[in-house]
């Protein structure tokens, strides 16, 4: 009987890590999971202890082998968070915490530094359009708010890298980690020494950015017996943790996208080659590396997404909350099959949070329009989850007037768990809509690396045969027609409100 080979996926995000195991055919295994709390400063900071996340990820990947056959992961991948970094010392340690997505604090250098160093020349290189959550900013805040941190750092490292040096690897990351950051030139997959120079920063600073799937390096052999890994365990370039997930849904082709909703809804669709357009530049739509070689992506988001019915559920929601605790169910479940079928008489500027793509707008906040004295509580639930999906429609639409023309949606994550919710996203979407067997995409992406390294089996048939769909929703004629007549009304609404809300009282 041959050696049993098995491959593991990690996802560290913000709150949390998970580390899942497949077999060769793409079954799981295990699934181990470790959450970690996220720090906020008076001055706008949003921090992760670096450490402490790392040694989680750690306790993670050692529970999920113990749930499989002795020593039987033999390859690994990593997917995470973008953006975030650590400062790290000549003796490996941490010097400082990770600023994440959400940090704040670099909005200065975000608005002022791009005009200095040339915005268009930054976006011909980067892909990217600069906002206080890219590692660029945040390195520049760093520089000037924490010499002492910069002075004394070897290394900046993201959290695959991270990992991988804790792993006893050469830090390196995946090209669609390495795009994140605004410090890596998209087309020739290289730092960009332009970018690094006005900075501060030297290559040598920075993990080497490798193509994902390309073996980066060997699990220290004491770190792998500790941890249940086979002897010779190696890791895989992996990335951000959209196009890994992308890959986890089965996004291998253009005309194909990821959408996941969990606490932001995101759409990462795969194109056959970058593409530079004024209409994505101007619209803050970047392109990066997708994790199928030769493939690029773009991620266009709202930050609004699933926690909106969080929302719902906390401030209206009491009653479901009791009632579900009573029948062993979820609230969410009794909120959404209480909506109404069809289409709301009301219109949602879905901005609770700031906005992502198109916008990047911080300060506008949301809005419900057209209520009435006979509106109902599940009419506005219903409201607020068609708000998202429009926003998520302007993007769609911007994508394909820059020729970048999607015609499925794979939906993973909480949301894609209800069928009503997913026909309601396909009917204002006006787009087939693929619920997956797949709950862990991030780690499967990651899985599908290593795996594909491993066996030298091309990428795009190990994820048709570890990928399958549940179910298809198509448009509804009715609602969907509906649906492009208040999406007419939905293109006029951000810049109708946006001046109402530049007055003191918001």
């Amino acid at each position: 009987m041959g050696e049993r080979r098995n491959y593991l996926g990690v996802d560290i995000g913000t709150s949390g890590c998970k580390a899942s195991v497949f077999s060769p055919d793409g079954q799981p295994l295990a699934l181990s999971h470790r959450e970690y709390e996220l720090q906020f400063t008076p001055d706008g900071g949003a921090e992760l202890n670096s450490g402490e996340v790392v040694e989680k990820c750690l306790a993670a990947i050692a529970e999920a082998a113990l749930q499989t056959p002795a020593r039987s992961i033999c390859a690994l991948g990593i997917s995470c968070q973008g953006e975030a970094f650590t400062a790290i010392g000549r003796d490996g340690r941490p010097l400082c915490q990770a600023m994440v997505s959400s940090d704040r604090r670099a909005e200065r250098y975000a608005r002022e530094w791009p005009d200095r160093f040339g915005e268009e020349r930054l976006y011909q290189i980067t892909g990217h359009t600069a906002h206080p959550m890219f590692t660029l900013f945040k390195l520049l805040w760093l520089r000037d708010h924490k010499p002492a941190v910069w002075a004394q750092a070897d290394k900046f490292l993201c959290f695959e890298d991270l990992l991988q040096h804790r792993l006893g690897v050469e830090p390196a990351m995946g090209w669609p980690l390495a795009g994140r950051t605004m410090l890596f030139d998209v087309r020739r997959h290289a730092w960009s020494g332009e970018i690094l120079s006005a900075v501060g920063l030297s290559p040598g600073q920075l993990a080497r950015p490798l193509p994902s799937g390309t073996v980066a390096g060997m699990v220290e052999p004491k770190t792998a017996e500790q941890l249940g890994l086979a002897r010779g365990a190696f890791v895989v370039a992996g990335g951000h943790d959209q196009p890994c997930g992308a890959l986890g849904a089965g996004v291998t082709e253009p005309g194909v996208a990821m959408y996941a909703t969990g606490t932001v809804d995101c759409i990462t669709p795969a194109f056959a080659r970058p593409v530079f357009t004024e209409q994505l530049r101007r619209h803050n739509l970047c392109t990066y590396d997708h994790t199928v070689p030769g493939l690029y992506t773009t991620v266009a988001f709202s930050l609004t997404g699933g926690n909106i019915l969080k929302w719902f559920r906390d401030a209206f929601g009491a009653h479901e909350v009791a009632d579900a605790q009573a029948r062993g169910v979820s609230p969410y479940e009794l909120l959404l099959q209480a909506m109404p079928d069809e289409p709301t008489g009301l219109l949602v500027l879905p901005y609770w949070t700031p906005s992502g793509t198109p916008h990047f707008d911080l300060q506008t906040p949301g809005a419900i329009l057209g209520l009435r004295l006979s509106t109902s509580r599940n009419e506005i639930l219903r409201a607020l989850l068609e708000g998202v999906a429009l926003e998520m429609r302007l993007n769609l639409q911007l994508l394909r007037q820059s020729g970048c023309v999607i015609t499925e949606l794979r939906a993973i994550g909480g949301g894609a768990k209800s069928t009503k919710w997913t026909q309601l996203k396909a009917d204002v979407l006006g787009c087939l809509v693929t619920t997956l067997n797949v709950s862990e995409a991030g780690c499967l992406g990651a899985a599908l690396l290593a795996c594909s390294a491993d066996t030298q089996t091309p990428i795009r048939e190990l994820a048709r045969r570890w990928v399958g769909s549940i179910d298809a929703f198509h448009p509804q004629a009715h609602n969907a027609h509906l649906y492009d007549q208040k999406f007419a009304c939905y293109q006029q609404l951000y810049a109708s409100l946006r001046p109402l809300f530049t007055a003191s009282f918001c």
